[in-house]
């Protein structure tokens, strides 16, 4: 069996851009007929020049090989020009692929991907979502507590055991940052009034994006810990294990940490320094399957969990299902929301989520196809904006009042 062509699709995400700007999807076809779909979340480069490199990393590394070589074809592209080491646009290219490799092999041998990473342990996932609060016009508000602890509920009535949400100020390119007392009183306002709303009926996850220094997170965490998040969410930002350390040592919260993380090396010094006990990988950006398998195996022997993320298109959710379907230490999925919306617009059949959980395909391969008349119609992507976008200036104190109530 040998791989022979590659389509790329960059499909626009139509307001209220749930999920991203876009999502990239890949598709691999062998000389034998079966085809393979990926997803590549990378972030960094518009599509456009993201698109050549795709192409170049597959006429280099997979066009005429067998899709079986996945660890040839991922040390062969980590290796790429003398590199070896964690590159996350590389990284985002190589998961996307590999994906597709794993469905082909999942087709080609008639089982759900799943079952080839070592089988089923977890019938359903405990899921999680982003709470999207809307204001009396309709329009997302993620400013107000009342309305934030309005949606926890109506979470919790669609089954959710746990909500997440992010009231720590702006993310800008300049964090981490120390934050204002008012944005601290925003944040232990939110987990209070979420904590009414549900109650012990589901978690909260406190989520960061990296704003803060070491010293900031530790203030805030001491303030958060009579709510008991399941998590403090990246409370400083990637590159430096030993700083997210300080924050662990200090909090009696866990630490979860990852979607900005690639690769086996990254997150064996996260694990080593003891930065965080919960990792969140992107399959679609760590590096694909095999290498977030490594990573989940790596963690057990810590007694660390992981909590897969998830802002992207649902290709790359149902790889990461299959991979949480097959980890012994899983904990935890983040959904958007029930994949409605244009995350089942683009498949031929929706991603399954029942009462709060998510079921992994059964189907041979990943168990989705995309909806090629769907992905059609919304391609390709004409805007300016990269998937995810970080604030252009240095915070302001005065940025946020105090959250009032």
């Amino acid at each position: 069996m040998k791989i022979a062509d590659l389509d790329i699709h960059v499909v626009a995400v139509p307001p209220p851009h749930v999920g991203g700007m876009y999502w990239i999807f890949v598709r691999l076809r062998t000389e034998c007929g079966i085809e393979g779909v990926g997803e590549i979340y990378s972030t960094a480069f518009h599509p456009w020049a993201l698109s050549s490199l795709i192409e170049d990393v597959f006429e280099r590394y997979l066009l005429g090989h067998d899709p079986h070589g996945i660890e040839r074809f991922w040390r062969a592209a980590y290796s790429s020009g003398f590199t070896q080491r964690p590159d996350p646009t590389m990284m985002g290219i190589v998961s996307g692929l590999e994906i597709a490799c794993w469905d082909i092999i999942g087709k080609a041998a008639g089982q759900p991907v799943h079952a080839l990473l070592g089988g089923r342990v977890h019938e359903r996932l405990r899921a999680y979502t982003y709470l999207y609060p809307k204001n009396a016009a309709g329009e997302f508000d993620f400013n107000d507590p009342d309305l934030a602890a309005e949606c926890a509920a109506e979470m919790v009535g669609m089954g959710f055991t746990a909500v997440k949400f992010d009231p720590a100020g702006p993310y800008t390119q300049y964090s981490g940052h120390h934050l204002s007392l008012g944005v601290m009183d925003r944040c232990e306002t939110f987990c209070r009034k979420v904590r009414e709303a549900v109650g012990s009926s589901a978690d909260l996850l406190f989520g960061t994006h990296g704003q803060m220094v070491p010293a900031s997170a530790i203030r805030l965490a001491r303030r958060l810990e009579r709510y008991d998040p399941l998590w403090f969410e990246e409370p400083v930002p990637p590159g430096q294990e030993d700083a997210m350390a300080q924050v662990a040592a200090a909090t009696s919260i866990p630490i979860a940490t990852g979607e900005r993380l690639t690769t086996k090396y990254e997150f064996q010094r996260v694990l080593e320094c003891k930065a965080a006990s919960i990792l969140q990988m992107n399959v679609a950006r760590v590096g694909g399957l095999l290498e977030a398998k490594k990573i989940a195996g790596m963690a057990e022997a810590y007694y660390a969990e992981i909590a897969p993320h998830l802002y992207n298109g649902p290709i790359g959710a149902a790889a990461s299902m299959h991979l949480a379907t097959a980890s012994p230490n899983f904990l935890i999925h983040e959904a958007i929301l029930d994949f409605s919306g244009f995350h089942a617009e683009i498949l031929k059949s929706k991603l399954v989520f029942e009462d709060g959980y998510l079921i992994a395909p059964t189907e041979p391969g990943l168990g989705v196809e995309l909806d090629l008349a769907a992905v059609a119609a919304n391609s390709p992507y004409e805007g300016e904006r990269l998937h995810l976008q970080m604030g252009s200036e240095p915070a302001d104190v005065k940025q946020f009042a105090p959250a009032r109530g």
